[in-house]
């Protein structure tokens, strides 16, 4: 069903920016835990605030609809509080069911509120470089969108990438900048990807969409009613959380695992495409990172403690200790506090054969980095031995821990800097820095920071077990009893 407003209409464009991604081929900074997109890899800023950062102009743009997982809905709250940003929601998948059923769950969520709403699809991991021109496609993309074509954004290519699908664009349509789409083109090789570079009509796919709810919805509806029946359930479901929106598991999980491009951009008569050069980048593997970071003469990128000597063509970082190195070239090293990286630059799309393999070991490295984030704050384990174990605890201000406690560990807290709330039983006691106390094993207990600097504390661990499943939860700020 076309989309009836007309071309000529300036309405504003609701962002659906998608944050459900693991970033694998990244590690060992991009884990389970904390993806690629909640990493500061190219600024100060992780790659998530810089994509709602991309669309924060008052005028055109509406404030931005996050899709993310359960995991990291408290870190991408912090992260959008940090830049001053509150989003219109952040919608939780409970199961990863790919890009057309969470554009569908955000689309019939919108629709609810704005029937003829125009949204832009964006992932959250991707680095635009030249920003006014990523603008301009936008504007162009929502003018053919409002006349009721579903618009992707097709990347003019600079070289024979053999690493992205494409898109073969026909004759322009009515909106000047836009054209149709001939068809969608999987990820070819070498020789066929130099034939598109030098016919000029194959653009990069790169995975950005700008759509009119009503004929994405129509769209998606009339080829997968099944997936449709599933996602309408799962909105219809879907249970207020804190600043959350839930959708219902059961149902969602019924909606079949298929992207955009084929669950509806394949198929349909509707498809524009806008070719841009706007300095694109999927920020997909290390390769990538050093093709987009500032390079000295050598070709070499030193990011962290880095000490390189005769070394060339190379992405060094580190984000600790010291990593120093000696004549390597067209190498990434790339060193945590848990893991390094060793990897010739021409094999980093294989880092996901290491992941398979990592998984099949069972590492618990590919999940958690050393610090782990919570919505109160973060903990790091700093020692681990027989019997016990040692962290850095450090509670946000107005943070505050679950009301809890442990069959099998007892626990010694020590205050750093700042002030401490402590239940402990029956008690309720405040300590300063330097002081402490213990935590009896099988006791209820609470922490919480009432003061306006981040309370910092150790924490000793002793007794049989110490895993994080060894918590019986009473009552939590943040719903997770």
């Amino acid at each position: 069903m076309p989309d009836l407003k007309p071309a000529t209409a300036k309405r504003l464009i609701h962002p659906v920016i998608l944050s459900g991604g693991s970033g694998t081929r990244l590690w060992p900074m991009s884990r389970a835990a904390f993806p690629k997109q909640l990493q500061p890899l190219l600024s100060e800023r992780s790659l998530l605030q810089d994509s709602v950062t991309r669309v924060l102009q008052a005028h055109r743009f509406a404030a931005p609809i996050i899709l993310a997982n359960e995991e990291h809905r408290f870190i991408i709250a912090e992260q959008l509080r940090q830049i001053d940003v509150k989003p219109q929601t952040i919608m939780l998948e409970p199961i990863a069911r790919n890009t057309a059923p969470a554009a569908a769950a955000a689309a019939l969520w919108l629709g609810q509120r704005e029937p003829d709403a125009l949204m832009l699809i964006m992932p959250s991991d991707h680095a635009i470089a030249d920003h006014p021109a990523f603008l301009n496609a936008i504007e162009i993309g929502a003018q053919a969108a409002a006349s009721g074509k579903l618009v992707t954004f097709g990347i003019q290519a600079d070289r024979p990438e053999t690493g992205y699908g494409y898109i073969r664009r026909a004759g322009p349509i009515g909106t000047a900048g836009a054209f149709e789409v001939a068809a969608f083109v999987e990820k070819p090789d070498r020789a066929r990807a130099e034939e598109y570079l030098a016919s000029g009509d194959y653009t990069w796919n790169s995975g950005i969409f700008l759509f009119p709810v009503r004929t994405y919805l129509a769209e998606f509806k009339a080829r997968m009613p099944d997936s449709y029946a599933a996602v309408e359930a799962a909105v219809a479901g879907e249970k207020g959380d804190l600043d959350f929106h839930r959708l219902d598991a059961a149902a969602f999980a019924r909606a079949e695992n298929q992207s955009i491009d084929y669950a509806v951009m394949e198929h349909t008569a509707n498809a524009a495409v806008v070719p841009v050069a706007m300095g694109w980048n999927d920020v997909g593997a290390w390769d990538a990172l050093w093709d987009i970071s500032p390079k000295t003469g050598d070709g070499m990128v030193q990011i962290g403690d880095v000490t390189a000597v005769d070394c060339r063509n190379s992405y060094l970082r580190t984000e600790e200790r010291l990593l120093a190195a000696v004549g390597v070239e067209d190498l990434i090293v790339v060193a945590t506090a848990d893991a390094v990286l060793v990897a010739p630059k021409s094999r980093a799309q294989d880092v996901k054969k290491l992941i398979d393999r990592m998984k099949l070991d069972k590492r618990d490295e590919l999940t958690h980095l050393p610090t782990v984030h919570r919505p109160w704050g973060t903990y790091r384990s700093i020692h681990n031995g027989d019997r016990v174990q040692v962290k850095h605890i450090m509670v946000k201000p107005g943070g505050k821990l679950s009301l809890q406690m442990h069959h099998h560990r007892a626990e010694h807290w020590i205050v750093v800097s700042g002030t401490a709330k402590i239940v402990r039983g029956e008690e309720e006691l405040m300590l300063t820095e330097n002081q402490s106390t213990y935590i009896p094993l099988g006791t209820l207990h609470r922490l919480e920071n009432p003061g306006r600097i981040p309370l910092h504390l150790i924490e000793v661990q002793s007794g049989s077990y110490l895993g994080e499943d060894d918590i019986v939860r009473f009552e939590d700020t943040y719903g997770r009893t």
